[in-house]
């Protein structure tokens, strides 16, 4: 997901993907563990994507202030 498509999410859609990609996260690093993963770059992919969220989050909540 582009930075743009993000920034058009309204704030309950932007918690609604963040907490989706958590769980993505998580599943993959279980699968990892479980010698089952057979992408390893998906695990990045999956942590930009969050650290792009949390970034749009945030500047959404200083915005507010």
């Amino acid at each position: 997901m582009r930075t743009s498509e993000i920034k058009a999410l309204n704030t309950g859609d932007l918690g609604k993907e963040l907490e989706e990609a958590h769980r993505e996260y998580f599943n993959l690093r279980f699968r990892h563990a479980t010698r089952q993963l057979a992408n390893y770059s998906e695990i990045w992919k999956v942590k930009k994507k969050i650290a792009r969220l949390k970034t749009v989050q945030r500047e959404r909540e200083l915005i507010e202030k």
